[in-house]
């Protein structure tokens, strides 16, 4: 990927997080969710954003894609303000696994009962 790419995703990153954190006033948006990668397509017309939420609950992430998609014009109005591109992309929210699938097993990582090991030397 080349830098101009690069350059692009991060700022639009930062504006989108900026955006959906302290611009919606949506009370059905949750505040632990996060925009955790951007992916904008080589013509700059389409990009993908990726959203992860800190929780295990499937459904109230998906309702929050869903809120966000809804809200995809003002989001593209603050983004325009905030980012100097010729046009705006149109944006598609996805729901990272990846993040997801990291939450669970850390969460089961947690559960274990695992005992400690006790410093010294059994000989």
């Amino acid at each position: 990927m080349s830098l101009r790419f690069e350059r692009a995703n991060s700022e639009i990153k930062r504006c989108l997080s900026d955006i959906i954190q302290t611009r919606m006033n949506n009370p059905h948006l949750s505040p632990m969710l996060y925009v955790s990668e951007v992916d904008i397509s080589k013509d700059f017309k389409y990009c993908k954003v990726k959203i992860a939420l800190d929780s295990e609950d499937e459904r109230e992430l998906e309702t929050n894609i869903q809120i966000l998609q809804n809200a995809e014009g003002f989001i593209k109005r603050e983004l325009a303000n905030l980012v100097k591109m010729p046009s705006v992309p149109k944006l598609q929210f996805e729901i990272d696994k990846g993040t997801s699938a990291t939450i669970r097993i850390n969460e089961i990582l947690k559960n274990l009962n695992i005992p400690k090991e006790e410093d010294g030397d059994n000989e």
